[in-house]
Order: C-alpha cells, then structure tokens, then sequence
C-alpha cells in the first residue's frame, strides 16, 4: 500500500519524530513523508520517501508565518507548496492519508491542506481515507470556541478516524477539546509513540564517555532548542555545585534550533564535566545511560523518559498547558518530578538534582507506550480489502 504522511513542523521537532515513527513502523508499505518545516538530517528507512515542501516557519508568537527565502514574496511560497501538494496526490493516487495535527492545529496551513482535502473528498469513495493523527494533549487557543466548531466542521467532512497517540488512562482528548462529542467519525486511542533504545545503548554509551561505575551522568535538553535556552543555562550553572558534592559528568543537548548566541553563551558558562552539544541522533541511548535526565516536558522528551526509566526532572513549557498537564499528572504517579521556576534557582537546582540522584529509580510505567505499532496495524486493518 502507498501511504502519505504530512507534517508541518514549525517550532519544535516532537511533531516530526512522532511521524518519523510512524514512518518506521509502517515497514511493509511505500510512504511518502510530506514536510515543510525547518529542515533537520534525520536518516529515513529505505520504504520511505521524502518530499519537501518549501520552507515555512512559524516565529515565536506563534503570529505568523515566515520563510527562509526572503527574497520570495509569502504568498508566492504559498501558491508553490499548495501546487505541489495537488499535483503529488493526483499523480501518486495513495491509498490512505495521514495528516499530523490538522485540523486541531495547524490552522495556518488551511492555504494547501483544504484544497487536497477537497481533491480528495470529490473523488470518494475511490481514493483513499483520510486520517488525523494527534497527540494526547492540546494547545488551548485564544478563540476556543470558534477554533474547535471549525475543526469539527473540518473531521467531521473529510476526515475518516482520529488516531490519538495516547493512553486514555494517563490523557483523554475531551479533557482539553470541549466539543468532542461533537465528532461523528471514530477516535481510537493508539497508545503512547514511545522508541525504544537498543538492548546494549546504555552500556555503549558509558563505555563510549569512559565513566567509572561511581560517575554520575546527567543529561539536560530542550527538545528542539527553540524555547529551552533559559533551563539549559540554569542547569549548567547549578552543576558547578552539584559536582562540588558528587561525582558526576553534564552532557546538555541544546537542541538543533537553538539561537547561535544563546548556544554560544551555553559554552562559555560550561565548566569542567560540561559538554555542550547540539543534537546527537543516539539522544535515546544517551538517557538510557543516564543517571538523571533535567528536560522540558514535550511529549516526545517524556516519552523517552518513561521507555528509559532514567530518574527525570521536568519544567515544562510555561506558554502553554499541555507540558505542565501532562508532568503533573506523571508526577503525581511518582514517575518524574515536575520543576516550578523558584526550583531553578542555582543552589535550589543543584539540591533538587542532588536529591534526585541520591534516590532509588522510579517504578516501572504500566501504560501502552506502543503507539506506532498500533497505529501501523490499525492503518493496515482499515485499509483491508472487505
């Protein structure tokens, strides 16, 4: 079966890796993986193809959007993406969809996913179902009420199923999407998308850094690096006074989007222990060797906790609800512990993560973390000959 996946990341990259996974699990398939966003070197299984729209990106206020084509007029990218979305689909003929986030989100993106719903809905039955896939918490959104009418408007016309990649025992969507009974079409809870390191990648990765069996390893990040300088500097400065009492190493992911200065400026403060990097691909391997994880609270960031086990302080995101929704929640369940902003304070921080290297590693999670696969063989049964 040949399956399009779309998805526009614009600030983070969680959206992206989620899809990328459900690209890795839908192995027996051709897929094609749509994107537009900022662009990040992640390798692709060989049954997947990559298309690139032209680059847009939303800016921080989430107010508008912008290109790295400065010389091309926004509305001129516009028409180009919206082209090349039509043309791929009326030459390709997909036997299913799957759009990442819209119509819950992505609202600025209304411009090129529309017309191909459109496309798509004017030749049904014969093309292909369409499928919204989502995660388990929502952004809240200044006209709630609107917004949410619309995007019921939008499922309950093109759209086949809702695949929420989450378990409902931990996050339910009605919970953050007032008018869900208002959705005609199914929504299926898929589990968790959680990857899981290699057998042998905490071992190799220690070995790798050459730690002794006394040293300590604490990872910090910032998921894409957009929005996390301030914890990452907070981390590198209360360090210097965790090592006085332990003996332990700091390797922080700042994340492939992080501002150049503020990257800079992670560097300068690093001391001795302190590796400042970017990005690494191994980043799960890395956590399953950790002795303490200090992160924001993205979904996919959490994820990697709870696959890891790894002991996690989590400060999430404060723009929004759903990482604090979600660290509340896990830390009620004694998996993480969530961090406020008087716990960032340099000798507040060291205590918080002396104290948290010092205790036994939390219970093992009971959740369906499974979500790709069963996304996959959902997608696999739907499209079923009957």
């Amino acid at each position: 079966m040949k399956i399009v996946i779309y998805c526009q990341h614009v600030l983070g990259i969680g959206h992206l890796f989620r899809s990328l996974e459900i690209c890795r699990a839908l192995s027996g398939h051709e897929v094609i993986l749509i994107t537009g966003g900022p662009q990040l070197d992640s390798p692709l299984p060989d049954h997947v193809r990559h298309v690139r729209l032209a680059d847009l990106q939303m800016n921080r206020e989430f107010k508008g959007l912008f290109s790295s084509r400065d010389d091309t007029p926004l509305e001129k990218i516009k028409a180009e993406r919206r082209q090349h979305l039509l043309a791929l689909f009326e030459r390709e003929k997909p036997d299913c969809f799957l759009v990442e986030l819209y119509p819950f989100g992505r609202k600025a993106f209304r411009f090129e996913l529309d017309p191909v719903l459109q496309q798509l809905h004017d030749h049904r039955p014969a093309l292909c179902p369409v499928v919204c896939s989502v995660r388990d918490i929502l952004v809240e959104k200044p006209d709630a009420l609107k917004h949410e009418a619309r995007a019921v408007k939008t499922l309950n016309r093109y759209f086949d199923a809702v695949l929420v990649h989450a378990d409902p025992r931990l996050a339910q969507l009605s919970e953050t999407f007032e008018q869900f009974d208002k959705i005609t079409i199914p929504v299926v809870y898929t589990g968790y998308i959680a990857p899981r390191p290699a057998a042998d990648s905490a071992m190799q990765i220690r070995r790798r850094l050459q730690l002794g069996a006394d040293e300590a390893l604490v990872i910090a990040s910032a998921g894409s690096g957009s929005v996390g300088a301030g914890l990452l500097q907070a981390v590198v400065t209360a360090f210097d006074r965790l090592a006085a009492r332990k003996h332990c190493r700091l390797i922080v992911f700042s994340g492939p989007f992080v501002a150049p200065h503020e990257f800079e400026y992670l560097k300068q403060l690093a001391g001795t222990g302190v590796c400042v990097e970017k990005f690494t691909p191994d980043f799960l391997s890395y956590l399953a060797a950790a002795d303490l994880s200090v992160s924001m609270g993205g979904y996919n960031t959490t994820m990697n906790i709870l696959v890891t086990g790894v002991p996690a302080l989590v400060s999430p995101f404060g723009q929004n609800r759903e990482q604090r929704l979600r660290a509340e929640r896990l830390d009620r369940m004694g998996v993480l512990t969530l961090l406020e902003n008087k716990d960032l304070r340099p000798e507040r921080l060291a205590a918080r993560m002396d104290e948290k290297l010092s205790r036994e590693k939390p219970p093992p999670v009971t959740m369906d973390l499974d979500g790709a696969a069963h996304t996959a063989r959902w997608i696999e049964n739907r499209l079923k000959p009957t």
